[in-house]
């Protein structure tokens, strides 16, 4: 069986890891590490060795940091085209974002770091209104040009370097060997899944995620289950009997959120306790690869406060290895557990 020691090693597994929740991405790497605490996953932010950007959908993400240049390339110029009509109506035009970018480049050259409240002051020092969301829409924009990233946190203050300065320099990845690695990528982390699973979590039309498929060619292996078919990595099946039987996943896991149809693990019936919609996926526990209830947290004087609600409180889940899972979060935080 697999072990990962290093934040990187299980985001590059993965993929990516949605990070538009900041605390509960470091600690859906942390579930998945042998001994990690939230300073290693963000310490390997400090070092570079994964970066958080928007490589997919549009959204928040960590991503190992050799590989978001071209995940952005790849993947980058069909989201901001999609943005095209909000840009307008935030009248933010080709001329305002060229202007944007000599402005943050030339702030931030030479390893500076700067917040987004800095961020801001630079652009409206020089006449760029941030009024609304045209501020971090600039932001975003420039990061899906790859000439913006995040860097290391100062405070509780996140902060944005120049792309070029933070990210290794790797090769161009032409387009189909892009593809089929971003395939790869998807069904070694996330399979077995079905093709309309990776288009999802990819951000891909169904037919560029087809064509992925085609092109990752003998990397992939094929079942069929149920009538349909799914994709995994060889290596994707690893053994899980020594694995704990109960994890705290947070909100926005790719447990849940890297699938577009998450009926294996989640009922039907209990979907919207799950995901109420607007976007949001609840923190949830998951016992035998199933989920079985959601759960919230509360820290009092050097305590996390832990309180689990679930799905089905009459069918026998397991709540010893709930609370094995709990103090697991606990040690993670560095805090003392209270609660179950």
């Amino acid at each position: 069986m697999t072990e990962f020691t290093r934040p990187s090693e299980i985001v590059s597994w993965l993929g990516a890891v949605q990070a538009q929740d900041y605390l509960g991405a470091l600690w859906a790497v942390g579930l998945r590490l042998v001994g990690a605490s939230e300073p290693d996953v963000e310490g390997a932010l400090a070092e570079r060795s994964i970066v958080r950007t928007w490589p997919l959908r549009g959204t928040l993400h960590f991503v190992a940091a050799s590989d978001a240049r071209w995940m952005l390339e790849l993947l980058g110029q069909r989201v901001v085209a999609r943005a095209a009509g909000r840009f307008r109506a935030l009248g933010l035009d080709e001329a305002t974002f060229a202007r944007a970018r000599g402005v943050l480049v030339k702030g931030l050259e030479g390893g500076r770091r700067v917040t987004r409240p800095v961020a801001y002051e630079m652009l409206e020092r020089a006449k760029i209104s941030v009024a609304g969301q045209r501020g971090i829409h600039i932001l975003w924009r420039l990061a899906h040009e790859i000439v913006l990233c995040f860097g290391p946190r100062e405070g509780k203050q996140h902060t944005f370097v120049l792309a070029d300065e933070w990210l290794p320099p790797t090769r161009r990845v032409a387009r189909d060997e892009a593809l089929a690695r971003l395939a790869c990528r998807y069904f070694q982390g996330h399979g077995p899944a079905t093709v309309q699973d990776f288009a999802w979590w990819s951000g891909l039309a169904i037919a560029e995620a087809r064509n992925a498929v085609h092109l990752a060619g003998g990397r992939l292996d094929e079942e069929s289950i149920g009538g349909k078919r799914y994709w995994l990595v060889g290596a994707a099946a690893l053994s899980a009997a020594s694995r704990p039987r109960a994890h705290l996943l947070p909100a926005f896991d790719e447990f849940l959120v890297g699938f577009a149809d998450r009926s294996a693990v989640l009922g039907g019936h209990h979907a919207t306790r799950v995901n109420a919609g607007g976007g949001i996926l609840n923190p949830t526990i998951v016992v035998d690869g199933q989920i079985v209830g959601t759960w919230k947290r509360r820290f009092v004087r050097g305590e996390v406060i832990f309180s689990p609600t679930l799905l089905d409180a009459s069918d026998g889940t397991d709540v010893k290895s709930i609370a094995i899972a709990f103090r697991r979060y606990a040690a993670f935080l560095g805090v003392r557990p209270r609660g179950l």
